[in-house]
C-alpha cells in the first residue's frame, strides 16, 4: 500500500469515527430543511473534463464502509509531569498522549508521588489531593509505574503499590 493510499485510509478512519461520535440519531437539522441537509450546488464540467468525464460520471462510486468503531471515552489519568490528575483524551499503550481538563478519578483512588502509592483522596482539588488518606487500589486495576513512566494493570496488590505489573493498560 503506498504511503498516500495509507493517509486517506487512515483520515477516512478518522473523519468515519468522528461522523459516528458526534452526530444525533435522527440526523443533522437545518434552518428551513426540517431535518434534511441542504442541497448541493451543482457543479458544471468543465470543456476539458466532459469528455473524461463522461465515462466516470455514468459509472456508480462505490460507498465507503467503516468498520463498526466505539466511541473513545474520556479517561481520567495520572500526569507524572505535572504530579496530577487530568482528562484522558487520547491514549493506549499505557500512555495518555494528549490531556484535557485537571479530573478526579471516580473512585477518588490516586496516585501519591511522594510515596509512590495508591491513595484515597480526603479533599480531592484541581486533579491533586491536598489531603492523603488510607491505601486504597484503582477499580480498574490500571495503576501508573513510576519505574517506566506507564500504566500497567497489576498482577499483585499490595497497600496501595503493585508488587507485580502485568501488561500495559489505557489509562
Amino acid at each position: 500500500m503506498s504511503y498516500n493510499r495509507a493517509v486517506r485510509f487512515a483520515i477516512a478512519m478518522v473523519a468515519g469515527v468522528l461522523v459516528a461520535c458526534s452526530h444525533p440519531a435522527d440526523g443533522p437539522s437545518y434552518p428551513g430543511h426540517a431535518g434534511t441537509a441542504p442541497a448541493s450546488p451543482q457543479r458544471s464540467a468543465s470543456p476539458t473534463s466532459a469528455a473524461a468525464g463522461a465515462t466516470s460520471a455514468a459509472a456508480p462510486t462505490a460507498p465507503v464502509v467503516v468498520p463498526v468503531v466505539g466511541c473513545p471515552t474520556p479517561s481520567c489519568a495520572f500526569h507524572a509531569g505535572v504530579g496530577a490528575y487530568f482528562t484522558c483524551l487520547s491514549g493506549g499503550a499505557g500512555a495518555c498522549f494528549h490531556f484535557g481538563a485537571p479530573c478526579t478519578p471516580a473512585d477518588a483512588c490516586m496516585f501519591d508521588p511522594g510515596d509512590r502509592t495508591y491513595k484515597q483522596c480526603a479533599r480531592p482539588s484541581e486533579g491533586s489531593c491536598p489531603q492523603w488518606g488510607a491505601a486504597c487500589t484503582p477499580a480498574s486495576r490500571c495503576m501508573f509505574d513510576a519505574a517506566d513512566g506507564l500504566h500497567h494493570t497489576c498482577d499483585e496488590v499490595s497497600g496501595g503499590g503493585c508488587k507485580r505489573y502485568g501488561a500495559l493498560c489505557a489509562p
